[in-house]
């Protein structure tokens, strides 16, 4: 992705990439939070789904900009599958609220 500015040459390629993969990240914790108060930790098995799903398919795609993007995807799904098993932790400690939901369901 390079664009012409005042008759200078400018690769965008990488500040996308970096800012995807900050977005990435954001989204990736603000899922493992909600999933764990709205589903509990078993939503680790979408996060599985989606990483075993994206990497394989980054693999096979010929743009090495989306490939990047789906492998970005991919690892950050991954390694949520650790977090959000830490998130049930957290809220058993009274870092996060828990969803009184749950506590109805569990008695």
């Amino acid at each position: 992705m390079i664009i012409e500015l005042f008759h200078l040459k400018i690769n965008l390629s990488g500040l996308v990439l970096g800012s995807f993969t900050f977005l990435m990240i954001m989204s990736g914790r603000y899922s493992c939070i909600a999933g764990e108060y709205y589903f509990s930790k078993r939503l680790w098995i979408l996060f599985l789904l989606i990483g075993i799903i994206s990497l394989p398919v980054s693999l096979l795609l010929k743009n090495l900009f989306l490939s990047a993007m789906i492998s970005i995807t991919g690892f950050t799904y991954l390694w949520g599958i650790n977090e959000i098993i830490k998130q049930e932790e957290r809220v058993k400690k009274g870092w996060f609220p828990e969803n009184p939901r749950k506590k109805m369901k569990k008695k």
